[in-house]
């Protein structure tokens, strides 16, 4: 595992005993983060996060500039992302003894110390740190503050309401096999698929497939430098970040504006 960053910890009384606080940063501007976990990673003295080996990671990138002056960096570089099929037993087993490691890392800090651990979006929606939340139960105090969720942010900067009236809104994994994708997308009205990147022509396939290729958007960098907001149909299967997010809006229920009435 990477050594922490370490500069020395700000000027502040070390607590006796320590909690790990997961901060929920939102889907990436740091305006769009809440008050809670603004006032707790500027005023950590341990932060930890994940990201890729060789790569500063999107967490660290959000909060450039608001980290006190000493913070103490634990960054946890992933020992495999896209180098093995996600269902393979090599692959389970590489993340699970990754997840079980920093687990006892930071449970061992926490026990003098805060911990804050950065996660995009929200945590507890499709967020690594969920690994170590159900590691970390029973063994040290734990917090987690919530984020608006990364999709939350993408179909805002779309200017179109994702929902109407009744109806149903369904969030899937660019990672599902087609069929299981198809089965969805026609049972659903709204649309959010995470986990685009290299799996976007699956995507694609089962939106034409099911007639709704037309009515998707493609999100890249959703709130952050970067962005882009098109017509899937128009984007090309190799030039799919991570940070994608495709969206089919509703189109149910709403009210007729009443005769007379101004656009």
């Amino acid at each position: 595992m990477p050594d922490s960053v370490t500069q020395g910890c700000p000027a502040q009384g070390r607590p006796t005993s320590g909690r790990i606080i997961c901060a929920g940063l939102g889907p990436g501007d740091p305006e769009l983060m809440s008050v809670r976990a603004d006032r707790l990673i500027r005023s950590a003295c341990h932060v930890a996060y994940f990201r890729k080996a060789g790569r500063a990671g999107q967490a660290r990138r959000i909060v450039e500039g608001m980290l006190a002056p000493g913070v103490i960096e634990h960054p946890m570089e992933y020992p495999v992302t896209t180098e093995l099929p996600v269902d393979s037993p090599a692959y389970r087993d590489a993340l699970a003894g990754f997840y079980d490691s920093w687990a006892a890392r930071l449970t061992d800090l926490a026990r003098t110390q805060d911990v804050v651990v950065l996660c995009e979006g929200d945590p507890f929606f499709y967020g690594s740190f969920m690994h170590l939340h159900t590691r970390l139960q029973g063994h040290v105090a734990l917090e987690v503050v919530p984020g608006m969720t990364g999709m939350t942010g993408c179909w805002n900067v779309t200017g179109i309401p994702i929902t109407w009236g009744d109806d149903v809104l369904t969030v899937l994994t660019g990672t599902m096999p087609e069929a299981e994708l198809i089965r969805h997308m026609q049972a659903t009205d709204a649309l959010v698929v995470m986990k685009t990147g290299r799996n976007l022509p699956r995507v694609r396939s089962a939106l034409a497939l099911t007639g709704r290729l037309e009515e998707a958007w493609l999100i890249e960098r959703g709130t952050m430098p970067g962005q882009r907001v098109i017509r899937l149909a128009e984007a090309h299967d190799d030039d799919c970040p991570y940070f994608a997010i495709v969206l089919v809006h509703g189109h149910g229920r709403r009210p007729e504006r009443a005769q007379g009435d101004e656009p």
